[in-house]
């Protein structure tokens, strides 16, 4: 994995936790949890190529 990439996944995690807070502070509670779960969403999106690298990597190492 690339380092730019870390720092991406670490970026987005960082502006989620922030608009968490702030939503679960104004009292928008639901709003809150939807931007958690948009933010793992986009961060699944992202590493789904990677997972697809580490799975043939995997069938590549055991001859399957």
């Amino acid at each position: 994995m690339d380092v730019n990439f870390i720092l991406k996944v670490a970026m987005i995690g960082i502006i989620v936790a922030v608009l968490s807070q702030i939503l679960i502070k104004t009292g928008r509670d639901e709003y809150a949890m939807l931007t958690t779960l948009a933010g793992i969403v986009v961060v699944l999106m992202m590493l789904l190529p990677h997972f697809s690298t580490l799975l043939s990597s995997i069938k590549s190492v055991f001859g399957f």
